[in-house]
């Protein structure tokens, strides 16, 4: 899938402490480099937070936004993201609470919060312009 000018899309972030987080963003110009300007759809600028922030990411930091895979329920152990701080967060549902809640821990930071279930979505991830859901992929946690 080739991505254009217009398109939106999920950049990963690498900064401390975002590891592992995707912002919907829409790509503004693509530059001879192999990066893309992007403006964020959810994250705004430090001096004008009325402006959204635009960046210029390495095109290996952009995907196309997943599709939604809607279910009824998660299960104990799966691989979800969760949107927390503008963003999507890979975890895992931990355990349920009540009809539509769920705790799910996060690996990279050791933390554990609960959440709707309209916050979480089925984890996939983006493998050789392929998506590749969470119960196809082996995650080293879930062994």
């Amino acid at each position: 899938m080739t991505i254009r000018v217009g398109d939106l899309v999920e950049v990963s972030s690498k900064e401390d402490g975002y590891l592992g987080s995707y912002y919907l963003a829409k790509v503004v110009s693509k530059n001879k480099n192999n990066k893309y300007t992007v403006e964020y759809q959810t994250l705004f600028s430090e001096k004008n937070h009325k402006k959204r922030l635009r960046e210029v990411v390495p095109a290996a930091d952009v995907r196309p936004c997943p599709p939604l895979i809607r279910v009824s329920a998660f299960d104990v152990m799966e691989v979800v993201d969760a949107y927390y701080e503008e963003g999507w967060w890979m975890g895992r549902v931990s355990g349920r609470v009540g009809t539509d809640r769920y705790s799910v821990y996060f690996d990279s930071t050791g933390d554990e919060f609960e959440y709707s279930r309209c916050d979480l979505r089925v984890h996939q991830e983006w493998e050789d312009g392929n998506w590749v859901t969470s119960q196809t992929k082996n995650y080293g946690f879930l062994s």
